[in-house]
Protein backbone atom coordinates (compact mmCIF):
# COMPACT_ATOMS: atom_id res chain seq x y z
CA UNK A 1 0.00 0.00 0.00
CA UNK A 2 1.56 3.35 -1.40
CA UNK A 3 0.15 6.45 0.34
CA UNK A 4 0.47 9.43 -1.66
CA UNK A 5 0.24 12.66 0.76
CA UNK A 6 2.78 15.89 1.09
CA UNK A 7 3.03 16.10 5.68
CA UNK A 8 1.17 19.30 5.04
CA UNK A 9 -0.94 17.44 3.02
CA UNK A 10 -1.12 14.79 6.40
CA UNK A 11 -1.61 17.75 8.86
CA UNK A 12 -3.95 19.11 7.58
CA UNK A 13 -6.19 15.55 7.14
CA UNK A 14 -5.24 14.58 10.48
CA UNK A 15 -6.73 18.28 11.81
CA UNK A 16 -10.37 17.60 9.52
CA UNK A 17 -10.67 14.07 10.89
CA UNK A 18 -9.44 16.33 14.60
CA UNK A 19 -12.45 17.91 13.88
CA UNK A 20 -14.93 15.75 12.90
CA UNK A 21 -14.11 13.57 16.01
CA UNK A 22 -14.31 16.61 18.40
CA UNK A 23 -17.74 17.94 16.98
CA UNK A 24 -20.28 14.75 16.95
CA UNK A 25 -17.78 12.11 18.69
CA UNK A 26 -17.50 13.65 21.70
CA UNK A 27 -16.69 10.40 23.62
CA UNK A 28 -14.26 8.93 21.39
CA UNK A 29 -12.36 12.05 21.28
CA UNK A 30 -11.96 12.71 25.12
CA UNK A 31 -11.03 9.50 25.66
CA UNK A 32 -8.40 9.64 22.69
CA UNK A 33 -7.03 12.63 24.45
CA UNK A 34 -5.90 10.47 27.62
CA UNK A 35 -3.85 8.63 24.52
CA UNK A 36 -0.52 9.98 22.82
CA UNK A 37 -0.27 11.81 19.96
CA UNK A 38 0.46 9.37 16.97
CA UNK A 39 -2.58 6.92 18.54
CA UNK A 40 -4.56 9.91 18.97
CA UNK A 41 -4.88 10.72 15.37
CA UNK A 42 -5.30 7.46 14.04
CA UNK A 43 -8.12 7.28 16.58
CA UNK A 44 -9.43 10.22 14.80
CA UNK A 45 -9.02 9.06 11.60
CA UNK A 46 -10.94 5.67 12.05
CA UNK A 47 -13.92 7.59 13.93
CA UNK A 48 -13.62 10.05 10.67
CA UNK A 49 -14.16 7.36 8.35
CA UNK A 50 -16.82 5.81 9.82
CA UNK A 51 -18.14 9.37 10.57
CA UNK A 52 -18.56 10.38 7.01
CA UNK A 53 -19.89 7.33 5.72
CA UNK A 54 -22.36 6.91 8.11
CA UNK A 55 -23.33 10.78 7.31
CA UNK A 56 -24.32 9.80 3.88
CA UNK A 57 -27.27 7.23 4.83
CA UNK A 58 -28.50 8.81 7.44
CA UNK A 59 -28.74 12.53 5.54
CA UNK A 60 -32.23 14.04 5.89
CA UNK A 61 -34.50 12.05 3.19
CA UNK A 62 -31.24 9.78 2.30
CA UNK A 63 -33.27 6.81 2.07
CA UNK A 64 -37.05 8.42 1.72
CA UNK A 65 -36.76 10.14 -1.25
CA UNK A 66 -32.94 9.65 -3.01
CA UNK A 67 -32.33 6.15 -2.14
CA UNK A 68 -30.36 6.11 -5.36
CA UNK A 69 -28.51 9.03 -4.82
CA UNK A 70 -27.69 8.11 -1.71
CA UNK A 71 -26.79 4.66 -3.34
CA UNK A 72 -24.68 6.18 -5.42
CA UNK A 73 -22.57 9.05 -2.77
CA UNK A 74 -21.75 5.73 -0.79
CA UNK A 75 -20.67 4.06 -3.46
CA UNK A 76 -18.21 7.17 -4.27
CA UNK A 77 -17.48 7.78 -0.99
CA UNK A 78 -15.95 4.15 -0.96
CA UNK A 79 -13.86 4.08 -4.31
CA UNK A 80 -12.41 7.15 -3.17
CA UNK A 81 -11.09 5.42 0.19
CA UNK A 82 -10.19 2.46 -2.23
CA UNK A 83 -8.42 4.93 -3.93
CA UNK A 84 -6.40 6.47 -1.31
CA UNK A 85 -5.75 3.00 -0.07
CA UNK A 86 -3.90 2.74 -3.76
CA UNK A 87 -2.07 5.71 -3.36
CA UNK A 88 -4.59 7.95 -4.88
CA UNK A 89 -6.58 9.96 -2.10
CA UNK A 90 -9.02 12.57 -3.36
CA UNK A 91 -8.39 14.86 -0.63
CA UNK A 92 -6.21 15.67 2.35
CA UNK A 93 -8.75 13.70 4.90
CA UNK A 94 -8.81 10.76 3.24
CA UNK A 95 -5.43 10.93 3.01
CA UNK A 96 -4.75 10.54 6.70
CA UNK A 97 -7.23 7.74 6.55
CA UNK A 98 -4.90 5.99 4.73
CA UNK A 99 -2.34 6.83 6.21
CA UNK A 100 -3.65 5.24 9.10
CA UNK A 101 -4.70 2.31 7.47
CA UNK A 102 -0.92 1.85 6.46
CA UNK A 103 0.25 2.77 9.61
CA UNK A 104 -1.53 0.66 11.91
CA UNK A 105 -2.05 -2.42 9.70
CA UNK A 106 -6.02 -2.30 10.04
CA UNK A 107 -7.06 -5.40 7.76
CA UNK A 108 -8.55 -4.45 4.23
CA UNK A 109 -11.36 -6.95 5.26
CA UNK A 110 -12.49 -4.88 8.22
CA UNK A 111 -14.12 -2.01 5.66
CA UNK A 112 -15.55 -4.18 3.23
CA UNK A 113 -17.51 -5.48 6.05
CA UNK A 114 -18.26 -1.75 7.59
CA UNK A 115 -19.15 -0.09 3.98
CA UNK A 116 -21.64 -3.41 3.16
CA UNK A 117 -23.75 -2.44 6.35
CA UNK A 118 -23.48 0.99 5.57
CA UNK A 119 -25.06 -0.25 2.29
CA UNK A 120 -28.19 -2.50 4.84
CA UNK A 121 -29.19 0.86 5.80
CA UNK A 122 -30.69 1.77 1.86
CA UNK A 123 -32.13 -1.44 1.76
CA UNK A 124 -33.23 -2.00 5.51
CA UNK A 125 -35.56 -0.58 7.77
CA UNK A 126 -36.43 -2.61 11.17
CA UNK A 127 -35.21 -5.86 12.44
CA UNK A 128 -37.10 -8.90 13.43
CA UNK A 129 -34.55 -10.21 15.96
CA UNK A 130 -31.89 -9.59 18.20
CA UNK A 131 -29.99 -11.81 16.36
CA UNK A 132 -30.96 -10.13 12.76
CA UNK A 133 -29.99 -7.15 14.79
CA UNK A 134 -26.70 -8.26 15.94
CA UNK A 135 -26.15 -9.36 12.03
CA UNK A 136 -26.21 -6.14 10.86
CA UNK A 137 -24.42 -4.64 14.20
CA UNK A 138 -21.46 -6.80 13.41
CA UNK A 139 -20.58 -4.92 10.18
CA UNK A 140 -21.49 -1.27 11.68
CA UNK A 141 -19.87 -1.41 14.81
CA UNK A 142 -18.35 -4.85 16.12
CA UNK A 143 -15.87 -3.93 13.47
CA UNK A 144 -15.12 -0.74 14.53
CA UNK A 145 -14.06 -2.13 17.47
CA UNK A 146 -11.78 -4.61 15.44
CA UNK A 147 -10.01 -1.46 12.89
CA UNK A 148 -9.43 0.22 16.69
CA UNK A 149 -7.46 -2.89 18.03
CA UNK A 150 -4.04 -2.14 16.03
CA UNK A 151 -3.97 1.54 17.13
CA UNK A 152 -4.57 0.55 20.77
CA UNK A 153 -2.24 -2.11 20.55
CA UNK A 154 -3.43 -5.01 22.89
CA UNK A 155 -1.19 -7.17 25.29
CA UNK A 156 -3.46 -10.42 24.03
CA UNK A 157 -5.16 -11.60 20.91
CA UNK A 158 -8.27 -12.44 23.50
CA UNK A 159 -8.69 -8.48 23.54
CA UNK A 160 -10.76 -9.28 19.82
CA UNK A 161 -13.88 -10.33 21.38
CA UNK A 162 -14.34 -7.57 24.25
CA UNK A 163 -13.56 -4.77 21.43
CA UNK A 164 -16.44 -6.35 19.40
CA UNK A 165 -18.61 -6.62 22.29
CA UNK A 166 -17.60 -2.49 23.00
CA UNK A 167 -18.50 -1.44 19.13
CA UNK A 168 -22.01 -3.25 20.13
CA UNK A 169 -22.53 -1.51 23.40
CA UNK A 170 -21.95 1.79 21.78
CA UNK A 171 -24.38 1.03 18.87
CA UNK A 172 -27.20 0.17 20.75
CA UNK A 173 -26.51 2.74 23.15
CA UNK A 174 -26.97 5.09 20.35
CA UNK A 175 -29.95 3.47 18.81
CA UNK A 176 -31.95 3.58 22.32
CA UNK A 177 -30.95 7.58 22.47
CA UNK A 178 -31.79 8.23 18.87
CA UNK A 179 -34.93 6.39 18.53
CA UNK A 180 -37.04 9.57 17.46
CA UNK A 181 -34.32 10.65 15.37
CA UNK A 182 -34.42 7.43 13.23
CA UNK A 183 -37.81 7.41 12.95
CA UNK A 184 -37.22 10.63 11.29
CA UNK A 185 -35.44 8.48 8.80
CA UNK A 186 -37.86 6.00 8.92
CA UNK A 187 -35.80 3.41 10.78
CA UNK A 188 -36.41 1.45 13.71
CA UNK A 189 -33.36 -0.30 15.43
CA UNK A 190 -35.48 -2.24 17.81
CA UNK A 191 -35.96 -5.62 17.19
CA UNK A 192 -39.66 -6.46 16.41
CA UNK A 193 -39.52 -9.53 18.62
CA UNK A 194 -38.69 -6.82 21.28
CA UNK A 195 -41.83 -4.39 20.70
CA UNK A 196 -44.39 -7.29 20.34
CA UNK A 197 -43.19 -9.17 23.70
CA UNK A 198 -43.78 -5.64 25.51
CA UNK A 199 -46.39 -4.53 23.18
CA UNK A 200 -44.63 -0.92 22.49
CA UNK A 201 -43.95 0.85 19.64
CA UNK A 202 -42.18 3.71 18.87
CA UNK A 203 -44.02 5.37 16.25
CA UNK A 204 -46.45 7.33 18.47
CA UNK A 205 -43.88 9.05 20.58
CA UNK A 206 -45.13 8.79 23.89
CA UNK A 207 -43.81 7.34 26.55
CA UNK A 208 -45.91 4.73 28.41
CA UNK A 209 -45.82 1.66 30.69
CA UNK A 210 -45.10 -0.80 27.78
CA UNK A 211 -42.42 1.51 26.48
CA UNK A 212 -40.83 1.99 29.97
CA UNK A 213 -41.05 -1.82 30.19
CA UNK A 214 -39.30 -2.17 26.80
CA UNK A 215 -36.64 0.43 26.93
CA UNK A 216 -35.22 -1.24 30.85
CA UNK A 217 -35.05 -4.34 28.64
CA UNK A 218 -32.84 -3.30 26.34
CA UNK A 219 -30.58 -0.88 28.70
CA UNK A 220 -30.31 -3.89 30.59
CA UNK A 221 -28.85 -6.21 27.71
CA UNK A 222 -26.59 -3.12 26.76
CA UNK A 223 -25.15 -3.10 30.10
CA UNK A 224 -24.13 -6.93 29.82
CA UNK A 225 -22.49 -6.10 26.44
CA UNK A 226 -20.24 -3.11 28.62
CA UNK A 227 -19.38 -5.58 31.06
CA UNK A 228 -18.30 -7.88 28.12
CA UNK A 229 -16.56 -5.01 27.22
CA UNK A 230 -14.84 -4.69 30.37
CA UNK A 231 -13.06 -7.57 30.36
CA UNK A 232 -11.23 -6.13 27.54
CA UNK A 233 -9.86 -3.30 29.17
CA UNK A 234 -7.01 -5.41 31.07
CA UNK A 235 -5.49 -6.40 28.05
CA UNK A 236 -4.70 -2.98 27.12
CA UNK A 237 -1.43 -1.05 27.18
CA UNK A 238 -2.03 1.61 30.41
CA UNK A 239 -2.84 4.47 28.35
CA UNK A 240 -5.16 2.51 25.83
CA UNK A 241 -6.58 1.16 28.70
CA UNK A 242 -7.91 4.96 30.03
CA UNK A 243 -8.78 6.22 26.92
CA UNK A 244 -11.52 2.66 25.95
CA UNK A 245 -12.18 3.00 30.14
CA UNK A 246 -12.97 6.32 29.62
CA UNK A 247 -15.37 6.29 26.39
CA UNK A 248 -16.91 3.13 27.86
CA UNK A 249 -17.99 4.93 31.03
CA UNK A 250 -18.83 7.77 29.44
CA UNK A 251 -21.41 6.02 26.83
CA UNK A 252 -22.31 3.77 29.32
CA UNK A 253 -23.80 7.30 31.46
CA UNK A 254 -26.36 8.01 28.47
CA UNK A 255 -28.02 4.85 29.98
CA UNK A 256 -28.32 6.57 33.49
CA UNK A 257 -29.02 9.33 31.41
CA UNK A 258 -32.41 7.87 29.76
CA UNK A 259 -33.39 6.67 32.70
CA UNK A 260 -33.58 9.90 34.92
CA UNK A 261 -35.76 11.21 31.65
CA UNK A 262 -38.04 8.41 32.75
CA UNK A 263 -37.53 7.07 29.32
CA UNK A 264 -38.45 9.58 27.01
CA UNK A 265 -35.89 9.85 23.69
CA UNK A 266 -38.36 11.30 22.05
CA UNK A 267 -38.72 15.00 22.69
CA UNK A 268 -34.43 15.38 22.98
CA UNK A 269 -31.50 13.27 23.08
CA UNK A 270 -29.96 12.12 26.11
CA UNK A 271 -26.36 13.87 26.71
CA UNK A 272 -23.54 13.86 28.94
CA UNK A 273 -22.08 17.24 29.53
CA UNK A 274 -18.98 17.96 28.14
CA UNK A 275 -17.76 19.11 31.85
CA UNK A 276 -18.79 15.73 32.99
CA UNK A 277 -16.93 14.01 29.84
CA UNK A 278 -13.65 16.08 31.08
CA UNK A 279 -14.19 15.09 34.88
CA UNK A 280 -14.21 11.71 33.60
CA UNK A 281 -11.19 11.73 31.34
CA UNK A 282 -9.08 13.40 34.11
CA UNK A 283 -10.33 11.12 36.82
CA UNK A 284 -9.43 8.25 34.57
CA UNK A 285 -5.98 9.52 34.31
CA UNK A 286 -5.17 10.02 37.95
CA UNK A 287 -6.89 6.82 39.04
CA UNK A 288 -6.46 4.87 35.92
CA UNK A 289 -9.39 2.75 34.80
CA UNK A 290 -12.20 0.83 36.99
CA UNK A 291 -11.49 -2.38 37.55
CA UNK A 292 -15.23 -3.69 37.41
CA UNK A 293 -18.42 -2.71 36.09
CA UNK A 294 -19.00 -0.23 33.30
Amino acid sequence: MTIVGTPTDLAAGYAECARLTREYGTTYFWGAVLLPKPQRRHVHAVYALCRLADDIVDAEGATRFAPAVTRQALVDFRAGFQRALAGDPPDATMAAIAHTVAECGIEGECFDRFFDAMAMDLDIAGYDTWDDLCGYMEGSAAVIGEMMLPVLQPLAPAAKEPAQALGLAFQLTNFLRDVGEDLGRGRVYLPREDLDRFGASPWPGRVDDAWRNLMAFEIERNRELYAQAQAGVAMLPARSARCVATALTLYAQILDRIEARDYDVFSDRARVPTWRKAATAASILVAGPPRTGA
